[in-house]
């Protein structure tokens, strides 16, 4: 790890500091490590096919007609992206999920936005996680290829 030296004008660092404390950050370098890797998971994000792992959350009216076959429906046509969805009841009328995803960040978005536009969805919200492709792939002692690897 090397160490930097960074100029940031009295109004910038008090909003540092804010967020330091507010989140309980160790120290003002984490939490700048912390956006950055954010700032550069978002340029990343921009580069189309890269691959990513993600979460899509989002709310829905599930009393909306056809809402949640469509949804199926639609996370069906992208199979081969989901790890897992959680489904939770959150009131009478709300329902939430939240997806675990994995694939080429324009196929991610894609699927995301076709769940999202459904009359009746909500509070919707896309994270993604660009990662680095692996193909290290390992056995298990019974010699057989079991899966590759990703980094973050």
């Amino acid at each position: 790890m090397e160490r930097i030296t960074i100029t940031i004008d009295d109004d910038l660092l008090g909003t540092i500091d804010d967020i330091v404390r507010d989140r309980g950050y160790p120290s003002r370098s984490e939490a700048i490590r912390e956006l950055v890797r954010a700032a550069a998971s978002r340029e990343h994000a921009a580069a189309g096919r890269a691959p990513c792992v993600a979460t899509l959350t989002y709310v829905f009216d599930h009393a909306t007609r056809d809402l949640s076959q469509r949804l199926t429906d639609r996370q069906h046509d992208h199979h081969n992206l989901g790890i897992a969805t959680t489904h939770v009841h959150v009131d009478h009328d709300s329902c939430l999920e939240v997806s675990i995803l994995r694939g080429p960040i324009d196929k991610i978005r894609e699927l995301a936005d076709t769940l999202t536009v459904q009359r009746g969805v909500r509070h919707a919200s896309l994270h993604i996680i660009p990662i680095k492709a692996g193909k290290v792939t390992h056995s298990h002692g019974d010699g057989l290829p079991h899966h590759t690897h990703s980094s973050i």
